[in-house]
């Protein structure tokens, strides 16, 4: 178990672990005869209540939760009289997406259908608008293909498919800001226009004249006038800034994308300007405001989480009000409150939620009228929901995100800090089965996507708890080329696709193998896309360590990242300059490339293989699949092969989610057992 620092505007918090001061798990179960296996469908099957949203007053939560028709509807709760106000979105052919409250009295949602696979998904979800008793329902964007039943429009058309919600703002006003997808010629993504939309008349009117072209990104003060636009061509970015009430745009930095001096993370209620910016020997990102006086980020950080980078933001109750705190994510989230009453209130509440992260969302926060969600979870813990009245000095429970999980029967995670070969250090998480014996244990590393992503954060991982339910030890290296730990650790991964990004898998196995937490003649290697990818290659480079390899949706050749396809979702600014530098030069580099191709080295794969793909994949084209297939069957090496015809990159449809599960478990027990 490892510690670390919080300094938060001078105040300093001492985290210990994994889990918050007090933190106590939750017994096992009494003993007794064995239990039999959690079943797949409990672990991917859509939670009891998906999202929650307080509304600005705080008499009322919206949340979506699944029906009686198998769909996932849009409720409003009076949480004053404790009763349900309304369902008010409810399709019997599409489910809720995305919604936030448009002030006190509206919502706007989007859509999707769970019952499709990703490949035949409709990727632009719309927008629609209704009030919180259900009442006056209106279509404000189009989706792609008519899906849903029609709702009926007064006045205004609604709005082409290619807008997407971007913004509400806090001004009493009944608009939302959406953003109007721009393409060139060849249909490649070229930026973004920023409108105001009413959700009520369905009006828009354009908030992108005089912005400069190519914007990527845009940053809205509370009141949703927009104050960064971040702008991208030809590898280069501009970040832009605007002063309220005036039309010219001023130049902050001009750099290259991959090489910005800062990134622009929020405008204040004061018209400040937060950025992050990368310090210190690993790099690690701090929280800054933007001094305009000398035209670059101040010097003294408001915010630090050594170990970590700057991940989170400020606090408040509504974005124009101000600011009560910073929440951030370390290992595990936390709330440092600059208020001392909600400082009281977090101590209380984790006083009564012990072992849990207690996220605290408040409104009339630290008053003696005050109300609260809290969502409660930990490693074990998919979430519990909570409503506080400060006027009864009342906690009532709102439900599980999982009813069906039982948190005693859930692995362990821990996080760790390890060394590479080359010294570089590593971030490790461990998820042990729960009430396991101590000793080497079968293992699975699962290797996460992305890879320019953080892997994951200490809350309840489904995949991951899902194998440590088989009896699995789950080993999951945050290797070089993850973000989230500081800029040295994702550098080092640059052009290191099969080669030390590799190496770090193995390092961190011969960690846990030397600990004796693994048993190094049972270890299987897992994982999706870039994890699908590094199973491929860790079968080739280390097959000495892997009795077996799971990978699904997997990049199998990188030289195809660089082409385009009709089938490829790649954007050309990525495929043209980003790759370039994150994995190499497809001409200069392509020996280096041929040789960290998995269907090139298809022959030194001897362990068993499961490989899945989803036939509309977009992202990795099925022909990596098709080729990697034939190339292992003419070595004599033919994989377990599994296709899903409709899905996209990664299992959207439950379904498929809960049969690829079980024929993994089936695929692994095989080999480890």
């Amino acid at each position: 178990m490892t510690s670390h620092w919080i300094r938060a505007a001078g105040l300093v918090l001492m985290l210990s672990g994994n889990l918050p001061a007090g933190a106590q798990q939750p017994p096992a179960p009494a003993a007794s005869a064995p239990l039999p296996p959690i079943d797949a469908a409990e672990f991917y099957k859509p939670p009891g209540i998906e999202r929650t949203r307080l509304s600005p007053s705080g008499r009322w939560l919206a949340f979506a939760a699944g029906v009686g028709n198998g769909r996932i509807g849009l409720a409003v709760f009076d949480l004053q009289a404790w009763k349900l106000l309304a369902m008010v979105a409810n399709y019997n052919n599409a489910d809720i997406g995305d919604f936030e409250w448009a002030g006190d009295e509206r919502l706007v949602y989007s859509i999707r259908d769970q019952q499709l696979g990703g490949g035949d998904q409709r990727w632009w979800p719309g927008l629609f608008s209704v009030e919180r008793d259900g009442s006056e329902p209106r279509q404000l964007v189009k989706v792609d293909q008519a899906f849903v039943v029609s709702q009926r429009s007064v006045g205004r058309e609604p709005l082409e498919f290619n807008h997407q919600l971007l913004h509400v703002p806090d001004d009493g006003s009944d608009d939302v800001i959406v953003g109007e997808w721009q393409r060139d010629g060849s249909r490649e993504f070229i930026g973004l226009i920023a409108k105001r939309l009413n959700v009520r008349s369905g009006r828009a009117t354009s908030l992108s004249s005089g912005a400069p072209p190519y914007v990527w990104h845009y940053l809205f003060d509370s009141k949703g006038e927009p104050r960064v636009a971040v702008t991208r061509r030809q590898g280069r970015e501009t970040v832009h800034w605007r002063v309220p009430g005036e039309t010219a745009w001023k130049v902050l930095s001009e750099h290259a994308a991959e090489r910005a001096p800062f990134k622009p993370r929020s405008v204040g209620a004061d018209g400040s300007l937060f950025v992050s910016v990368a310090r210190g020997a690993n790099g690690e990102e701090v929280l800054l405001r933007f001094d305009f006086a000398t035209g670059k980020p101040a010097s003294d950080p408001l915010v630090r989480t050594p170990g970590f980078d700057f991940d989170g933001g400020i606090v408040s109750e509504t974005k124009g009000s101000r600011a009560l705190g910073v929440r951030v994510v370390t290992d595990a989230e936390t709330t440092v409150w600059f208020d001392p009453a909600m400082t009281a209130f977090q101590k209380k509440v984790d006083e009564l939620l012990p072992g849990t992260v207690n996220r605290v969302n408040c409104r009339r926060c630290g008053q003696s009228d005050m109300t609260a969600i809290v969502s409660a979870w930990s490693d074990r813990d998919p979430g519990q929901l909570w409503f506080y009245s400060a006027i009864v000095d009342q906690w009532r429970k709102v439900g599980d995100r999982r009813p069906g999980i039982d948190p005693r029967r859930m692995g362990l995670t821990d996080f760790e800090r390890i060394r590479a070969r080359d010294g570089l250090q590593l971030p490790l998480w461990i998820t042990r089965p729960a009430g396991a014996a101590a000793g080497p244990r079968p293992a699975v590393v699962l290797v996460h996507g992305g890879p320019w992503v953080r892997g994951r954060s200490w809350e309840w991982n489904a995949d991951a708890q899902f194998l440590a339910s088989r009896g699995y030890v789950v080993l999951e290296p945050e290797f070089r080329g993850s973000t989230g730990y500081g800029a040295a650790l994702y550098r080092a991964g640059l052009r290191q696709w099969g080669r030390a990004m590799q190496d770090d898998l193995a390092d961190a196995l011969a960690w846990a193998v030397g600990k004796k937490i693994v048993d190094p003649q049972r270890v299987c290697i897992a994982g999706a896309s870039y994890g699908g990818y590094a199973t491929l290659m860790g079968l080739v480079r280390h097959p000495e360590l892997y009795r077996c390899g799971a990978a699904w949706v997997a990049v199998t050749d990188p030289r195809l990242m660089f082409n385009w396809r009709a089938d490829y979702d790649v954007i050309g600014e990525h495929r043209e300059h980003t790759l370039l530098e994150r994995i190499g030069d497809p001409v200069a580099d392509a020996a280096m490339l041929a040789s960290v191709a998995p269907v090139e080295h298809a022959d030194r794969i001897r362990a068993p293989l499961l490989l899945a793909f989803g036939g509309g994949d977009r992202r990795v084209p099925l022909v990596h699949g098709e080729r990697m297939r034939k190339a292992l069957t003419a070595a004599g090496r033919p994989p377990e092969w599994l296709l899903y015809p409709d899905e996209g990159h990664g299992w959207f449809k439950v379904e498929n989610k809960i049969d690829f599960a079980r024929r993994l478990d089936a695929f692994l027990a095989r080999h480890l057992q």
